[in-house]
This record gives C-alpha cells, structure tokens and sequence, in this order.
C-alpha cells in the first residue's frame, strides 16, 4: 500500500505550482478569446492563425464548449 506524500514547499515545488497556475490561466484566457472570436464571426481558421496553431486543433479543442454555450458557428463552403 503506497501513502500520498505532501508535496515539498518552497524552491522548485513553488516554480512548478506556478507553472502550472499560469497554463491554467492561460488556457481560461484563450477560452474567452476564442467564443469572443467565434461570436464576432471569426472563422476556425483566423483563430487558429492568430493563436499559431492548425485549425483542426482550434476546433478539437474549442468545437464543444462553443456548441453547449450556443455560440452560432460558420461553416466551410457554406
């Protein structure tokens, strides 16, 4: 049976918390942008170039959340 150790205080444990405090913000952050983005009728791909990333990875991450909250998206060809 293994026991969860605490985590250690201080030095490089606090740089890590901080790490990963700010990829969580970062992440709240880009989810506001997008559904701002998409509401204003940005396409998938003007997202996608503006964060410097491919727009297949715009919509796997975002399609979902943007759907639940009701946002009208564009489409292709369409």
């Amino acid at each position: 049976m293994s026991t969860r150790q605490t985590p250690p205080i201080g030095g490089v444990a606090d740089e890590l918390a901080a790490v990963l405090a700010l990829r969580e913000l970062a992440d709240q952050l880009e989810d506001a942008a997008v559904e701002r983005a998409m509401r204003q009728g940005w396409s998938w791909g003007q997202v996608a170039e503006a964060l410097g990333v491919t727009r297949q990875a715009v919509n796997k991450k975002h399609l979902r959340r943007l759907v639940v909250a009701g946002i009208e998206l564009r489409r292709r060809n369409g």
